[in-house]
């Protein structure tokens, strides 16, 4: 069977059209996956700027609902480096990955956590990070908390065709924690957990919040936190990061009824 071209697919006889709305094949879940649905519409956005056919005005926005000109045509993905007297640090992730993580910050119980942003966000997270851990993990808790939130507003962009709200509620044996965010532009955070231990193996747990309220800076995420149950440090913890990473993941899937525009009345979701 020859290859298609993404608009021979639109009008391809394996896609249903009723009522002027497509049907598109799913996999065995029925759900059409919003990763493959964002490459699909980035490869028909490539594949008409590039067409001699293509006029001006598609090649703006490839004429496909739920694309930034701006940003759309490859993968949303941040890259950052941080370099400052305490901390060298590196951070690329991938909103539209498959869960890949790459993380060494020289705390162990860090990069355990990321790897529950990438594994359950489904994004590629990759840190490199080098920092004065001889004094305490503060500082490199801090700093690849802050590149990652500049590297997540870079791959953002300007948050065309966004859910932009994200809210979920994971347990993790006994602790049970409630993630709410807004991709809003707008920095806050708000954290009500109560951690028994002062330290899981070497990290301080004091540093849970403090990286979640440097992310949350660098962002401009509106974040609340909130430990519905748990006695274990460790699952308060590590139920935190799975919330924070599936209550993101939705807020940064495309929303297609939205057809690409701001999630916003103002029209705009600025940083400042």
């Amino acid at each position: 069977m020859p290859l298609l071209s993404p608009n021979s697919l639109l009008s391809s006889p394996h896609i249903a059209t009723i009522n002027s709305v497509r049907f598109f094949p799913t996999g065995r879940s029925g759900l059409l996956n919003p990763t493959t649905l964002h490459r699909f519409y980035s490869s028909r956005l490539s594949w008409q700027a590039s067409s001699p056919m293509a006029t001006p005005s598609s090649q703006d926005n490839g004429g496909v609902p739920g694309v930034a000109a701006s940003k759309s045509s490859a993968d949303r993905i941040g890259e950052i480096k941080r370099i400052t007297k305490e901390t060298n640090v590196h951070v690329n992730i991938n909103l539209d990955g498959s869960g890949v993580s790459e993380c060494s910050t020289g705390i162990p119980f860090l990069d355990h956590m990321l790897d529950q942003l990438a594994s359950h966000g489904l994004f590629d997270v990759h840190v490199r990070a080098t920092g004065d851990i001889h004094i305490d993990d503060h500082h490199t808790n801090e700093d690849v908390a802050l590149a990652i939130g500049t590297a997540l507003l870079q791959a953002l962009g300007d948050r065309k065709g966004i859910c932009r709200f994200g809210h979920i509620a994971v347990p993790l044996d006994e602790a049970a924690v409630e993630v709410i965010l807004d991709l809003s532009g707008r920095p806050h955070l708000s954290c009500d957990l109560t951690i028994p231990t002062e330290r899981v193996g070497t990290y301080d747990t004091q540093l849970v919040e403090h990286f979640f309220q440097s992310l949350v800076n660098t962002s401009g995420m509106t974040l609340h936190i909130r430990q519905l149950a748990g006695k274990n440090s460790h699952h308060i913890i590590e139920a935190t990061f799975k919330a924070f990473a599936r209550a993101l993941r939705q807020a940064v899937e495309y929303d297609l009824r939205r057809g690409g525009s701001v999630p916003s009345s103002k029209g705009v979701l600025s940083r400042s």
